[in-house]
């Protein structure tokens, strides 16, 4: 008898004899009798053995005492059973510490041939494994150690073996089945690889990611890529425009494999994209005439865009420019198409360490594709639902100082947005329009950020765009097209005086009336550029805050750049007759006193309050007595030193 048949008969006898010894402490007379039978059937099986194999042992035949229980037993052979009882339990008591020696001990050599296993000594490990298994032959993960051991040494037959044994031990061993798989594969057996990770999910559904994992592994580890990367057949249908449905059945099947073995997989990804042919294949795929292959092409990509390291992978590998002009143009489409390429474009661009890769070749081939973007001609080509992420994406570059300055630098983008601008402020005009006017007054805002002559030329008719829109009832839209003007009034003086003859100081206080916190910074400083460059403006303030009743709480602001910009308004009015007088029944002196001696973390907060302070007192003298009182003379010339 082989050894792998007396393991099996083995264990055959220890759950008979276990059912036995249970079955004998049974209350009912009849089941006691059906096993006394079974044990005498038993012992006559094992005397029978015993002599075939030529061992001669003398048994007593053993009568059970078959009298209700707690009587005196009647004979010899009553007598027995009780012997008979004891012997089996002793034996099966020995039995189990044995067990637990040898399981201990197993145990030990397994933890050795792990040890070995991780150290790379895969020989060494097998024989850990295999002294274990002397010791205690069901041990069903010291199979399947051994088994991927052998997988490891490329003995694939050896593993399947092992595999074998441990379902025997398990017939759900989930790791069987595994390394079953990977053994096969290493055969090339594929269909017998995949009827054993069928197995696995058949067993488990949960599991699935686990062959999943396996799979991609073998594929990578197998040069996969290369096998397909560098197939001429392949390549030429990858990079040709798929006229032929061959070749778009071939491309579609191509591009599903290469999702499969990425998902998920960021070694996989690493040598997909780093491969010499991927780049043109992938922008060629993108530029595909068939909405099937894009659709596919832009998955695989997605799959990219969603992790850290998949994005620096694609603007690491591909050429960022051609990429940025390669789905940008997936803005004309009026499907998922274009929301799946702007979703990548704004993942891509979002993090401030992925910018600098696209400023390469910025001027040459990514201006002009925005520069005609804007056009009129283009925008009634785009979908109307997706260009606000679009014009978002390059609001997202120009947080590269480099790129900003690009862009802030051209006249004819600034032409295009304002342009842009024209034909989403027609009355007629919708929700898609204006979403869009929110997207294009942000990325003027950010532009307005650079200081340069072209923003000192185009000023007025900047500003002028946004004066108009002061009236929108839309809150963003008023808030960002204050805020350009913030920007761009202090580098363009006639735009100044054309802005205070439209009426903006009269619109800035109706929106510092509103309330906002960032709305009133950009307004206080737009009012406060006005007053400095404009004695109309400063005549309108007074006009039309009297009492100064909207600016003068605004000196109890948190925040200092409002409460600065304020003071050096406010310093600015005090220049009309009479407007310094309309605050004698307030605590002005007291709050321009606080911020001139204060402890501001920004000096011009301290140096705008007391030149407010002191042309306060000298537009209208009744304040010297409060200043007196509250010691101001000492606390300004304390801080002279803050006035340049």
């Amino acid at each position: 008898m082989s050894v792998e048949q007396n393991l099996e008969q083995f264990l055959k006898d220890v759950d008979e004899i276990a059912e036995i010894i249970q079955g004998l402490s049974s209350d009912d007379a009849t089941s006691q009798e059906h096993i006394i039978a079974k044990a005498d059937q038993k012992l006559a099986l094992l005397k029978k053995k015993e002599n075939e194999d030529g061992i001669r042992t003398k048994t007593n035949r053993t009568v059970f005492n078959n009298s209700p229980a707690g009587s005196f037993p009647q004979s010899n052979s009553e007598m027995s059973q009780d012997s008979f009882l004891a012997h089996l339990e002793k034996d099966a008591a020995e039995r189990a510490e044995k067990r637990t020696q040898d399981k201990a001990l197993a145990n030990a050599l397994k933890d050795l041939g792990n040890e070995a296993y991780a150290k790379g000594d895969y020989e060494s490990a097998v024989q850990h494994y295999s002294e274990g298994l002397e010791i205690l032959r069901d041990m069903q993960v010291l199979y399947t150690n051994r088994a991927q051991a052998y997988i490891k040494m490329e003995k694939y037959q050896n593993a399947i073996t092992d595999c074998e044994w441990a379902l025997k031990c398990d017939e759900k061993c989930l790791k069987a089945y595994v390394h079953m798989g990977k053994a096969y594969l290493g055969l090339k057996k594929y269909d017998e690889a995949r009827k054993y990770y069928k197995k696995i999910t058949d067993l488990d559904g949960n599991k699935e990611k686990m062959v999943k994992g396996t799979t991609q592994t073998v594929f990578r580890t197998n040069s996969g890529f290369n096998v397909i990367g560098d197939n001429t057949v392949i390549n030429r249908s990858l990079i040709s425009k798929q006229a032929d449905p061959m070749d778009v059945d071939l491309c579609l099947s191509v591009l599903t494999l290469w999702q499969a073995v990425c998902t998920g997989n960021e070694e996989n990804q690493r040598l997909f994209i780093s491969h010499p042919n991927v780049t043109q294949q992938l922008l060629a795929l993108l530029s595909s005439d068939v909405p099937d292959v894009q659709s596919k092409t832009l998955d695989l990509l997605s799959i990219y865009s969603m992790t850290e390291e998949g994005r620096s992978l694609l603007v690491k590998h591909l050429h960022p420019s051609r990429l940025l002009k390669s789905l940008v143009i997936y803005v004309t489409l009026m499907d998922r198409r274009a929301v799946k390429a702007m979703d990548i474009l704004h993942s891509l661009t979002l993090e401030q360490r992925l910018k600098p890769y696209f400023r390469t070749d910025f001027l040459s081939e990514s201006l002009p594709l925005f520069n005609r973007l804007l056009t009129k001609s283009s925008m009634s080509l785009v979908n109307m639902a997706v260009f606000p992420l679009c014009i978002a994406v390059i609001g997202h570059l120009t947080e590269d100082r480099i790129i900003r300055s690009t862009m802030a630098g051209s006249l004819e983008f600034w032409n295009s947005c304002l342009l842009a601008v024209d034909e989403c402020s027609v009355p007629a005009a919708g929700q898609a329009h204006q979403d869009i006017l929110v997207a294009l007054l942000g990325l003027m805002f950010n532009l307005s950020l650079e200081e340069n002559s072209v923003i000192q030329g185009t000023g007025v008719d900047i500003s002028t765009r946004c004066l108009s829109l002061l009236n929108s009832k839309d809150g963003t839209i008023v808030t960002r097209s204050v805020g350009i003007l913030s920007r761009v009034l202090p580098q363009c003086t006639a735009a100044v005086g054309l802005s205070v003859q439209g009426g903006i100081v009269k619109k800035l206080i109706k929106c510092l009336k509103a309330g906002g916190q960032r709305t009133s910074s950009y307004a206080v400083k737009v009012l406060a550029v006005c007053t400095k460059q404009d004695p109309q403006a400063q005549s309108d303030v007074v006009k039309y805050d009297k009492k100064f009743a909207t600016l003068v709480p605004l000196l109890c602001s948190e925040d200092e750049k409002i409460i600065g910009n304020t003071a050096l308004c406010l310093g600015n009015c005090f220049n009309v007759p009479g407007a310094a007088a309309s605050l004698l029944q307030s605590d002005i002196v007291k709050l321009l006193l606080t911020h001139a001696g204060g402890d501001a973390n920004q000096s011009s907060v301290q140096q705008n309050a007391a030149i407010a302070l002191g042309k306060l007192c000298t537009a209208e003298p009744r304040y010297m007595m409060r200043l007196r009182e509250l010691h101001g003379i000492e606390i300004l010339n304390s801080c002279m030193k803050y006035i340049k």
